[in-house]
């Protein structure tokens, strides 16, 4: 039947070396797509907010520390976990079924991260829309949503957006009468866009422009995912290289200005006398981590469309480092910017930046507005959040849709992925609408301060050890040598064995000791919302344990295996001697160990693609 089926000609059987889950177009497709999963937001606003919080680029050294020892062994480990099963988050359990809870932990912070990173692509599209305009509406304090608290940088209504006239006595007087000034970006954001309440717990109404730009951005989302792979392959061409090209142009813009260069100095000016803190390479360990979407379930789904033989620790290091590149380069533009700011502003570089939401609907179009023709340069920054969003957003739905498709392994499911993934889509959007109320953004950071933080370590760290010494270091080295042609290096097998588990280790720790409240500019959050928070992480981090103890009560309640007559004579109807009862092997198991005649057990090697490798046999018709 085999021989048949590869015998047939036709285009699809020639490209996809698995033919019922597909592998991706070409490897282009796949680093690509993996670059766009793990270049993100977060390279946009949270990397440099690091270094400036940190000793600016004295926090370069802990971080390309990190990168080496802890970021690029674990990227290589679940990109080779996942192409050599050619499974998702939770097929690839099948190398130590007790702890498959380690992938249902992945599928619930993917679950948590998808919800709320799509409502922040979906306000990255509002303010794109908002800027199709002659006069972007946050320029100046003559509107509606205004109070009298507003003070702009930008002349006053009458003068045109284009002439950015500033008026620099006006400023000074500005700060000097204020303790704070209220931007006009920053009200905007506040009243208008948001219209927030003053309680996480009063939800007011739903703003229906921005539920909109949801349903537009989980739309996008789906079609670019209708196929799988084959689809988000084609689009990731587009999506995780404009990007660079919009960071380019405005790299080349930001430098150009009037203070850009006190920014940048700012940005790379090393502060050494605080290197040896704590915090910094706490800091620096996390961006690491996070940054490179490591646990989050994405590495092994996108992994495991590759072709059996690919080259992923090539990828890995190729991915990695195009990351780390990324939030370096992605300093420069935005500390050029910052600079420019400061200097219109006559205050330091670390007053005009923020972090988080702040940094990227609240500074950065406050600087558009500084800029000659700020709608075109709004347009293409927010253009540029949106690609940067959508491209780990896909990976993020991929996960959660190839983990339910393998789960169930039907040859309808496969075929029928589409509606799958349109479910999935759905039912994201429903359980996002409660963001988009005027209490949204209270239950956004409390999803992405507890929802994927030390859930995310946790994982991780039992992902190492669950593969290193429940399943062996001895077998996943040789695993990886039958893979690639040759074994990892003696680097990497350090690293993994010891290093990256200290590390991880380390992250834990630090962010239980630095733990603090969250907050929300002057907002502290109540306890039983912090409550909820903690409910959250420790959601995905139950599923590990409790799927373990699931697994064994399973069980234990099945009669043995030698259960029946005691004499082989008696043993007739059901308990009739049979291989497969003997060996009592569950439905699960035996997808894991099929069942062989005697004479094949021990002989057969399974592949993690489909094939099976019988050196027995090789050996016995040279011997004849």
């Amino acid at each position: 039947m085999g021989l048949k089926c590869s015998a047939i000609p036709g285009e699809e059987m020639k490209k996809d070396e698995n033919v019922r889950r597909g592998n991706w177009g070409n490897q282009i497709e796949f680093v690509l797509t993996s670059v766009g999963y793990a270049v993100g937001l977060g390279n946009v606003w949270r990397f440099p907010y690091l270094c400036y919080r940190n000793g600016g680029g004295a926090f370069m050294f802990p971080y390309f520390i990190m990168l080496v020892f802890c970021g690029i062994p674990l990227f290589f480990l679940e990109l080779s976990f996942g192409q050599f099963a050619s499974l998702g988050c939770l097929g690839v359990w099948k190398v130590s079924p007790i702890f498959k809870g380690v992938g249902y932990g992945m599928m619930v912070v993917s679950t948590y991260i998808g919800i709320y990173y799509n409502v922040v692509i979906c306000i990255a599209f509002y303010y794109f829309f908002m800027s199709m305009t002659n006069l972007l509406p946050w320029t100046y304090c003559n509107n509606p949503w205004n109070t009298p608290d507003c003070s702009g940088v930008v002349g006053g209504g009458n003068y045109s957006n284009g002439s950015s006239v500033t008026l620099m006595a006006n400023v000074s007087a500005m700060i000097n009468h204020t303790a704070k000034r209220t931007s006009p970006s920053e009200e905007y954001w506040k009243y208008y866009v948001l219209n927030i309440s003053d309680d996480i717990g009063n939800f007011g109404n739903v703003r229906l422009p921005i539920l909109g730009c949801l349903a537009c951005s989980w739309t996008v989302v789906f079609l670019c995912l209708i196929r799988g792979v084959k689809s988000s392959g084609k689009v990731v061409y587009f999506t995780a290289t404009f990007p660079y090209v919009v960071l380019t142009i405005l790299f080349v813009r930001g430098i150009t200005l009037e203070g850009a260069i006190n920014g940048i100095k700012y940005y790379l000016t090393p502060q050494w006398s605080i290197i040896l803190d704590a915090k910094v390479w706490g800091d620096a360990a996390s961006q690491i981590f996070y940054s490179l979407g490591c646990a989050w379930g994405g590495l092994i789904t996108m992994a495991s469309y590759n072709k059996f033989h690919n080259n992923c620790y090539r990828d890995s290091i190729i991915i990695s480092v195009t990351n780390c590149a990324t939030s370096v380069y992605a300093g420069f533009v935005i500390f050029s910017i910052l600079g420019f700011m400061a200097h219109h502003l006559g205050v330091d570089v670390s007053q005009v930046a923020d972090h988080g939401p702040g940094l990227a609907f609240v500074a950065y179009p406050e600087a558009l507005t500084l800029l000659p023709i700020s709608p075109l340069w709004s347009l293409l920054f927010f253009f540029m959040l949106i690609l940067l969003g959508l491209g780990t957003q896909f990976c993020l739905l991929e996960t959660l849709v190839t983990a339910i498709v393998d789960e169930i392994g039907s040859d309808w499911i496969i075929k029928n992925k589409t509606f799958v993934t349109l479910g999935v889509a759905i039912i994201g959007f429903l359980l996002g609408v409660p963001l988009t109320t005027q209490a949204g953004i209270y239950w956004l950071l409390l999803m992405d301060n507890y929802a994927a933080s030390f859930s995310l370590v946790v994982i991780s760290c039992i992902m190492c050890v669950a593969i290193m010494y429940i399943y062996g270091y001895r077998n996943y080295f040789k695993d990886v040598e039958m893979m690639l042609g040759f074994p990892p290096p003696i680097f990497f097998q350090i690293c993994w064995r010891f290093v990256s588990p200290v590390i991880i280790f380390f992250i834990l720790v630090f962010t239980v000791v630095q733990y603090k409240p969250i907050t929300y500019n002057d907002y502290t959050y109540p306890n039983w919302a912090v409550a909820i928070g903690f409910l959250m992480a420790l959601s995905s981090v139950i599923c590990i344990p409790g799927y373990a103890l699931f697994k064994r009560l399973k069980n234990a309640t099945k009669p043995d295996g030698n259960w029946g007559p005691a004499l082989r004579e008696h043993r007739s109807g059901r308990y009739a001697p049979m291989l497969n009862t003997d060996l009592d092997l569950s439905k699960e198991d035996q997808s894991i160990h099929p069942v062989k005649k005697p004479e094949e057990i021990s002989l057969t090697i399974q592949g993690s693609n489909g094939s099976a490798h019988n050196p027995g046999t090789q050996d016995n018709k040279k011997k004849m």
